[in-house]
């Protein structure tokens, strides 16, 4: 099993869980291994997810979308990263990067024109924000967009943008002007195959293989006028809220990363034995399977809890960064735990604990990583503590 049976989920949301869950048991998981073995990203596996709405899982009918809440999304990601760490990233850039900001800063037209493709699955979105200069430090963007010629001509590169070779439209930001700080950055939609945008080579990763990632490169690229999403100069301001929900995600696919670890070593330790008896009988095997279980509990909890404020509508800066980053840092020790729990075994590729460690280092570093999310969390806390002392002083 892998929801807690405190969690609390509506029958619906448990209806929910076991159609994702038997769906990625039976038609993704006899594929899992093959599609991180051969490197290559698995289409089929995204036109089943389009059928089953999850492309639109969070996005209201109106647009397409299947109407349902963040809850749901986190549970679908659970399961999806449980079975295959590369279909879990891929419908998380889409859903959280590629399609929420035009669902959140878009003006109708926009939406109208760009949803209703993302969310039927038929495009897939992609997130441009992290540059070689600006990685963990978003705001030193340095991507330029000016206006010329009555639309925009933009010149610049961005890196390590899981979707960008197989995605049908982009958001990403871009300096628009010499204001201070991140006050002059704005963002844009930008079409597949539009003139001067130059998709490179995939890279060559460690784990999450089946995701495809790309450098791409802007050359005098040209866009209309109505391409620029939200207010100009608001972009990294949109980019923070936007990372605020696809750290839940990431957490999510942690979690089911862990979770998938942790099952693997326990039916393992019960099967494998030494001293002649099961390995599960030795107390620091046992410990290991304690540890995991527990943190695995906890960071479901944590999950669960920064979903269900989501969908309340709350401020969940803190939350998601504390989600994400416990999440990602338990899925770490738990498929390196597995590994140990595998011995040698766990070190061949015949078995999947090995994938699921490399699959989850990425978790500790996309869409901030956990240094960052401790910067995160501390600023919310001494916000709130500021707050605080101010009320009193009052």
């Amino acid at each position: 099993m892998s929801v807690s049976r405190y969690a609390e989920l509506t029958d619906d949301h448990l209806l929910f869980q076991k159609t994702v869950r038997d769906f990625m048991d039976q038609e993704i998981a006899p594929k899992a291994a093959e599609i991180d073995r051969t490197d290559q990203f698995p289409h089929w596996a995204v036109s089943k997810l389009a059928e089953m709405g999850l492309t639109g899982i969070v996005f209201p009918e109106e647009y397409g979308g299947a109407g349902g809440d963040y809850l749901m999304y986190s549970i679908a990601m659970e399961e999806l990263a449980r079975v295959s760490g590369s279909v879990a990233l891929t419908l998380a850039a889409h859903v959280s990067l590629g399609t929420y900001p035009i669902y959140a800063f878009g003006t109708e037209a926009q939406k109208k024109k760009y949803l209703p493709d993302l969310t039927a699955g038929r495009k897939l979105g992609a997130f441009g924000l992290t540059e070689p200069w600006a990685g963990s430090d978003a705001g030193g963007t340095r991507t330029r967009a000016v206006k010329r010629d009555g639309g925009w001509v933009v010149n610049g590169s961005k890196h390590w943008i899981t979707n960008a070779g197989v995605a049908g439209t982009l958001v990403a930001t871009a300096r628009t002007s010499d204001a201070p700080g991140v006050d002059g950055i704005s963002s844009f939609i930008i079409e597949a195959g539009t003139p001067g945008l130059k998709i490179a080579k995939k890279e060559d990763k460690v784990g999450l293989r089946g995701s495809e990632t790309n450098p791409i490169f802007f050359e005098d690229m040209k866009l209309p006028l109505d391409s620029l999403l939200g207010e100009e100069g608001k972009g990294f301001r949109q980019f923070m809220k936007t990372l605020d929900g696809g750290r839940i995600s990431i957490g999510a696919m942690a979690l089911g990363l862990a979770q998938a670890a942790y099952n693997a070593a326990v039916n393992y330790a019960a099967q494998r034995e030494q001293f002649g008896k099961p390995i599960a009988e030795f107390q620091g095997v046992q410990f290991k399977l304690a540890n995991m279980a527990t943190e695995i509990e906890a960071a479901r909890h944590l999950i669960y809890a920064a979903a269900r404020l989501r969908d309340k509508g709350e401020r969940i800066t803190k939350y998601s960064a504390m989600a994400k980053l416990f999440a990602s840092e338990v899925s770490m020790r738990a498929t390196n735990d597995a590994i140990q729990i595998f011995g040698g075994n766990g070190y061949s590729r015949e078995y999947p604990v090995e994938r699921y460690w490399r699959d989850a280092k990425l978790t500790e570093i996309g869409e901030g990583t956990s240094e960052i999310q401790r910067i995160v969390i501390a600023r919310e806390l001494l916000k709130e503590a500021e707050a605080q002392t101010g009320s009193r002083k009052e």
